[in-house]
């Protein structure tokens, strides 16, 4: 990598850096290194052995299979289950883990790794190659978020008892951020056979902590693994955890879970609504942490495929009514930050020139849907042949991070454009999704690299096909430029394809950012070693409970 592009890399990697340490020092804690992990490290206290964590979480995972699961609430749980080949540190670069090191081809279609040959699974099955190959073969059978990650995956192959070789159908330069992520954490194959399609209620991998019961809609709770030896490069620990059990607890409503942490029922919780933030932090016995996630903003997406929103005037207003900084301020209080973009600012490739690009202006919007046609009935709500200018807004539940309050508030703000807007909040976004039954509808995706947006956009992704192009854009030219992007080495060159594709998106009224999420967690202070990964979520391996 010569200097220029290092230097390019470097700037963005570090911008990623500065808003994850800026915003956890702003609640009391950092993301790499926990205000209670320093005063411990300042004082020569070595962590305290034993105990249990109780952690309170908003939803409930879909799976804890890896490579079944595309909820990043999942992620947060069988994180500590299963460890990756690799590990991305939070300057972009690739370290050691499973896999001792690895090999490119020349073509860049062939990866080779060593593995480590001292690791067990949690059933006492030994780690090796004919294990990881095991995994790829599984990702075959499943669908999952892993598929997409690992790209153009076409075959693996044991070249030794301790080597394996993964073969691409083409170049694919985020193969091993897909590797690195906890989607494609290793499973025993051994496992996979012996439960099936029930897998993902039996997990059992290389990590620090075993599975113990999954109590539905209650309780998830993991025990310590005793021999676990395959720390990631950021543990301090390099053993067993220090925790003995490490317990999930799921609690939709946010009152109640926060409630919870401050009564003591749980020692942490995750998402913590903006209006406490402040009064945890003036309370000595609480930490607040909060720490950026990389991928893609929180994002309305227009149904491109809708026979009223296909046509960009009609968008154009949509983009132009609804008011982003008024919903960030109302709902949150300033404390999670507006987006402009499909990517986060912390993603190679964010568009930094869209930042203050649209503002709201309804006179504007109401010009554009009065020169196709629609007009104001005596209701208020626009008609053009007879039929009522509706939008129809599909929103999952529960209310995650506010966003069936997002729904409202778009409803309120395009009701005074004259369109009718219906929400549809629902458990069961599947069904509609498939059908194509929505105009509108919100979600983000977390991932440290920007290929996440092949899954969002590219033509062979949309919804009639089980995927995510929830917009349903159909255009050669982005479907192109995210080949490119995928297959592209130099990361001066990648930026600028992501550039243009988030141009594209914003000239042609496609999504609509709202906000980037900031991972919230508050604990109790005797919680100690709480860190975070690249994507914002947290690390118990080097937790600790000071008595």
């Amino acid at each position: 990598m010569n200097k220029s592009i290092a230097s390019s890399w470097l700037k963005v990697v570090t911008l990623s850096v500065v808003l994850t340490v800026v915003l956890s020092a702003c609640s009391g804690g950092k993301a790499e290194l926990p205000a209670s992990t320093a005063k411990q490290a300042a004082a020569g206290a070595k962590p305290v052995p034993g105990g249990e964590l109780t952690y309170a979480l908003a939803t409930s995972p879909d799976t804890l299979d890896p490579a079944a699961s595309g909820f990043a609430v999942s992620h947060r749980v069988f994180r500590n289950i299963f460890d990756s080949l690799v590990f991305q540190q939070t300057d972009g670069t690739y370290q050691p883990w499973l896999a001792t090191s690895w090999t490119k081809s020349d073509d860049g279609k062939a990866y080779t790794f060593k593995l480590r040959q001292d690791v067990k699974f949690q059933d006492g099955t030994s780690f090796n190659a004919a294990a990881v190959k095991a995994n790829f073969d599984h990702l075959g059978k499943v669908s999952g978020q892993a598929r997409s990650l690992l790209g153009p995956v076409a075959s693996s192959e044991v070249v030794d008892e301790f080597t394996i070789r993964v073969n691409l159908s083409k170049k694919f330069e985020p193969f091993l951020s897909g590797l690195s992520s906890a989607f494609f954490g290793i499973s025993s194959p051994k496992a996979l056979q012996e439960f099936g399609d029930q897998y993902g209620k039996h997990p059992v991998g290389t990590g620090p902590f075993k599975f113990v019961k999954w109590t539905e809609n209650s309780e998830i709770v993991l025990e310590k693994s005793p021999d676990y030896n395959s720390p990631p490069p950021i543990a301090e620990n390099k053993g067993a955890s220090y925790l003995d059990k490490l317990t999930f607890k799921i609690v939709p409503e946010e009152a109640t879970r926060i409630g919870s942490v401050q009564s003591g029922q749980v020692l942490a919780g995750e998402t913590v609504p903006p209006q406490n933030i402040a009064s945890l932090k003036s309370d000595p016995k609480f930490k607040v942490h909060q720490a950026i996630t990389n991928g893609t903003a929180f994002s309305l997406y227009l149904n491109t495929r809708s026979e009223t929103w296909k046509d960009l005037k009609a968008r154009q207003a949509i983009q132009l009514a609804v008011d982003p900084d008024l919903i960030v301020k109302t709902l949150y209080l300033g404390a999670y930050p507006r987006a402009w973009a499909s990517l986060t600012p912390g993603v190679l490739g964010y568009n930094a020139s869209l930042e203050n690009k649209v503002k709201p202006d309804v006179a504007k919007a109401n010009q554009l849907l009065d020169e196709l046609g629609w007009k104001k009935g005596a209701d208020g709500i626009r008609e053009k042949d007879g039929k009522k200018l509706t939008l129809r807004y599909l929103e999952p539940s529960p209310n995650r991070e506010k966003r069936n309050d997002i729904a409202v508030i778009v409803q309120q703000q395009l009701k005074e454009l004259g369109v009718s807007v219906v929400l549809n909040i629902t458990k069961d976004t599947a069904t509609p999704l498939k059908q194509g039954d929505y105009d509108l509808f919100g979600n983000s995706q977390v991932k440290a690299d920007p290929d996440i947006l092949t899954n969002l956009f590219r033509s062979d992704r949309s919804y009639d096909k089980g995927g995510t192009n929830w917009s349903s854009l159909n255009d050669p030219q982005i479907d192109k430029l995210l080949d490119e992007g995928s297959a592209e080495s130099d990361p001066q060159k990648r930026k600028a394809i992501y550039e243009q594709i988030q141009q594209y998106l914003h000239d042609n009224a496609i999504i609509i950012p709202i906000y980037v999420f900031p991972y919230t967690v508050a604990q109790a202070s005797k919680v100690e070693g709480l860190k975070f990964d690249l994507l914002g979520y947290p690390l118990f391996y080097d937790v600790s409970i000071r008595k």
